[in-house]
């Protein structure tokens, strides 16, 4: 069983930044592709990014495509977001996500076997 716990969440102003973590329970990156998900009030889940299980596949979602990275600290179980350049388009609650799924990490939320709770991430206007 893998548990991903998410933190890092906040509020912050337009053009700001925020790092978002997801510590996972276990070593999971060697297992599991990761990946980043929002979901906004009364918007359906939505991708955001992810990581293939070797690492060496990164996708993003043409919306924050330049302005956020994802990355991973094997030593650390630790799974990362780093966004930048914010807008208030961006608010939503972000979920981490694990899937066993070898090769080019999938983009649908059925794709993921495996979430964290969410953090909540606000940008003003």
């Amino acid at each position: 069983q893998v548990q991903l716990v998410e933190s890092g969440g906040g509020l912050v102003q337009t053009g700001g930044s925020l790092r978002l973590s997801c510590a996972a329970s276990v070593q999971t990156f060697n297992n599991y592709a990761m990946a980043w998900f929002r979901q906004a009030p009364g918007k359906e889940r939505e991708f955001v990014a992810a990581l293939s299980r070797a690492g060496t596949i990164t996708l993003y979602a043409d919306s924050v495509k330049g302005r956020f990275t994802i990355s991973r600290d094997k030593a650390k179980n630790t799974l990362y977001l780093q966004m930048n350049s914010l807008t208030p388009e961006d608010t939503a609650v972000y979920h981490c996500a694990a899937s066993s799924r070898m090769g080019r990490p999938g983009i649908r939320p059925t794709d993921y076997a495996y979430w964290g709770q969410g953090t909540q991430v606000s940008v003003s206007s």
